[in-house]
């Protein structure tokens, strides 16, 4: 399929003028990590694609994904009286999470050091980034997983979301800035999951059973840094960064609804996937747990990659992501009961369209795009490292 398909003429027209600008704050960033990144990328050969780092970066995530799904397929592993993840399973998600996170700090500087920069690069970094939510958010809850000591499934639904929104949060700033904020919430918490799953290797689930503090468990410690990450960081300097622009006329959009709309989607999403789960005949939630985060996750970064494309063709966010049509309908059949006896199916059945639909979104707008790294257009990414 053609890329005009997916991408409007306004947007390729916008492509030419566009310039990739970020701004990153965070001391850890800063001080640890980039000078880190810095050493990496001399050790990697000058004919390795950045699109390619980009991309193996993320397999190591949907790789965890995937391996954990093998031994904690129902997140029930952690629980007292069940058979445990493998350590070594513990090991490997460490060194994958991390070389993850490793790879996603290098794929830009490669890009520069090798005077490869293109538009293709944002695009697949981000977007591939707006996916990785659902697979790393999944893979740390093993670590705690659904027991009497951990967390619920339906409170790691909310928490899903809160990293969700966190994420649309920063590319809902450059909407509107023009600039990227990158979250500092991000790199502190792939350090911390990398080291969790090491300690949990190292002492055993067993540990996070016990109380971290007088009645406080080590569960509430998770939940806490995912609220708190939200609400005291990325929110407030969300925010502070638009009203920032707003009072110093530099704000791309002028109408309060222009400004809001990258949320349409994201909202609409969520109240319906939460519609399901409240109303929901045979409990799905709670019956098949791993599948729904999948499809939400996947959707969710469906309707990110197109706001990105958005953002880098400075032209209006899209009011309605075509995915929650269907989606809509399929809710409102099983709310009304018709699909009571085959629920399980038709989540298995519905997470694979929204599969197949955003993985032949991105190689119909990937492919195409190419041809802008060739030459064909002008080279648009700019990476900040």
């Amino acid at each position: 399929m053609a890329l005009y398909e997916y991408v409007t003429p306004e947007q390729l027209s916008g492509f030419d003028k566009y310039k990739y600008s970020a701004v990153d704050t965070n001391p850890l960033s800063i001080y640890v990590m980039h000078p880190f990144w810095n050493s990496v990328v001399k050790v990697l050969p000058t004919w390795l694609a950045p699109n390619l780092i980009t991309f193996t970066g993320f397999m190591f995530l949907v790789l965890n994904f995937l391996i954990l799904s093998f031994y904690d397929f129902d997140f029930y592993a952690s629980a007292q009286g069940y058979s445990h993840v493998p350590s070594w399973v513990w090991v490997a998600a460490g060194l994958f999470n991390f070389l993850a996170y490793t790879l996603d700090g290098v794929d830009g500087k490669q890009a520069r050091r090798t005077n490869s920069s293109t538009p293709l690069g944002e695009l697949f970094d981000h977007g591939l980034d707006s996916w990785a939510c659902v697979f790393f958010v999944c893979s740390v809850y093993s670590v705690f997983g659904r027991g009497e000591s951990g967390v619920g499934v339906v409170t790691l639904y909310f928490l899903l979301w809160v990293v969700l929104f966190s994420f649309i949060l920063s590319h809902w700033e450059k909407y509107n800035t023009g600039v990227l904020f990158l979250p500092w919430g991000y790199d502190l918490s792939q350090v911390t999951i990398s080291v969790v799953y090491i300690v949990t290797a190292w002492v055993g689930v067993e540990t996070w059973y016990l109380p971290f503090f007088w009645n406080i468990y080590y569960r509430d410690v998770f939940i806490v840094m995912i609220l708190g990450c939200l609400f005291t960081v990325t929110l407030p300097m969300s925010l502070y960064n638009v009203l920032k622009a707003y009072r110093s006329k530099t704000l791309k959009h002028s109408s309060v609804y222009e400004a809001f709309l990258p949320f349409l989607s994201p909202l609409l999403l969520f109240i319906l996937s939460s519609l399901w789960v409240a109303l929901s005949p045979t409990d799905i939630l709670q019956q098949q747990p791993r599948a729904f985060y999948l499809m939400v996750g996947t959707a969710f970064a469906n309707v990110t990659c197109k706001l990105i494309v958005c953002q880098m063709s400075n032209t209006r966010c899209q009011p309605l992501n075509w995915l929650l049509l269907p989606m809509a309908a399929l809710v409102l059949l099983i709310l009304t009961g018709l699909l009571n006896q085959s629920e399980t199916g038709v989540l298995y059945l519905w997470t694979g369209v929204v599969l197949l639909a955003h993985v032949h979104y991105g190689v119909s707008v990937v492919r195409p795009a190419q041809n802008v790294a060739c030459g064909v257009y002008p080279t648009l990414r700019e990476r900040w490292y």
